[in-house]
């Protein structure tokens, strides 16, 4: 796996549950992301926002995020971008049914701003004329000043006040 979301292990993922079941099937989807054809990983990331990203976020959400930072600034990451709004779709979403699970989620992705601050400062490479587009590094730029734009505006009931306490039936 290299270094590359090695701490993906320390995570108990099958504790976890994301939108359409147990999370354990998370560390498959971030590895293909990392290392992952353009389609492949383009699939992976999808299924990723559709798990943990829509409203609502769940307990894995809180658990992905730094993992979602880590591919972020990996360069071999083809969708760096993608990566980067997803982290801003998780900042917008919650769970009215879960709120700590929501200021988990909004907590670590607030948690890297400076990686944000970071991304959207690196100077890329003009884009070349006739390329079709702006080049990668432009699009990671464009995303990252989006989400740290997106962090500096963040406000939301859950976030607003004292951590919530998760409620628990017994």
């Amino acid at each position: 796996m290299g270094t590359v979301l090695r701490a993906m292990r320390n995570v108990r993922w099958h504790e976890l549950r994301h939108a359409y079941g147990s999370a354990s099937q998370v560390p498959g989807v971030l590895s293909r992301i990392a290392w992952g054809d353009a389609p492949t990983s383009d699939e992976a990331l999808s299924d990723l926002e559709r798990w943990i990203g829509t409203p609502p976020v769940f307990d894995s959400t809180a658990a992905t995020v730094p993992f979602l930072w880590e591919l972020a600034v990996t360069d071999t990451v083809r969708d760096r971008a993608g990566v980067l709004d997803l982290l801003a779709t998780i900042l917008a979403a919650g769970n009215p049914e879960h709120p700590a699970w929501t200021r988990a989620a909004h907590d670590a992705v607030a948690a890297g701003r400076a990686t944000a601050a970071r991304l959207g400062a690196v100077p890329g490479p003009p884009d070349a004329p006739g390329a079709g587009g702006p080049s990668p590094a432009r699009t990671v730029r464009a995303a990252a000043t989006r989400l740290l734009d997106a962090i500096d505006r963040h406000t939301c009931p859950v976030c607003a006040g004292p951590p919530p306490r998760e409620t628990r039936v017994r």
